[in-house]
């Protein structure tokens, strides 16, 4: 066994695990935080994406051993219950960009992401291939890649009004 100790959604973590134990598999079923899918197994789908040290990757190639002393954030991290959504998240919601769900986590942390590395003024082409490693069987991805963009925008948005507060 091993001990794990890191910060998932701004709690302290600890936990004694199989040290094979892969990161999606500690937050489903260790911590039952559900929002993080296991889509494929292999790194192809992105419907398992969490945010390590502010940073995307897919959880389901990392073993939750590699997140030791580190802070986690996952989609429930995003939004405190009965808080106002993220604005990644309410632009999802207001441009209808999921069908099933499924994806959607993936996709909402992946989309962050993309944000904290490329800004806020994303172009189509842009946002296209930066959900490379992102499957939806769902839609067509018009409305997910406008989701982005309006989240995006809604985020500098968001972030202008609270440096207008400090």
């Amino acid at each position: 066994m091993a001990k794990v100790s890191m910060i998932v959604n701004g709690s302290p973590v600890s936990k004694s695990i199989d040290p094979r134990t892969l990161l999606v598999q500690f937050l489903r079923e260790e911590l039952r935080l559900t929002g993080t899918h296991v889509g494929c197994d292999t790194s192809q789908c992105g419907a398992c994406v969490v945010h390590l040290d502010g940073k995307a990757v897919k959880a389901c190639t990392t073993l939750a051993v590699m997140a030791d002393g580190h802070e986690v954030k996952t989609i429930e991290g995003l939004a405190a219950d009965g808080a106002p959504l993220h604005p990644m998240q309410e632009a999802f919601r207001d441009n209808h960009g999921l069908q099933c769900g499924f994806c959607t986590p993936g996709m909402i942390m992946t989309a962050i992401d993309i944000v904290r590395r490329k800004g806020h003024d994303l172009e189509d082409h842009v946002i296209r291939e930066e959900l490379e490693g992102n499957l939806c069987r769902c839609t067509g991805y018009q409305n997910i890649v406008a989701s982005i963009a309006a989240g995006a925008r809604s985020m500098k948005d968001s972030a202008m009004e609270k440096s207008d507060l400090a």
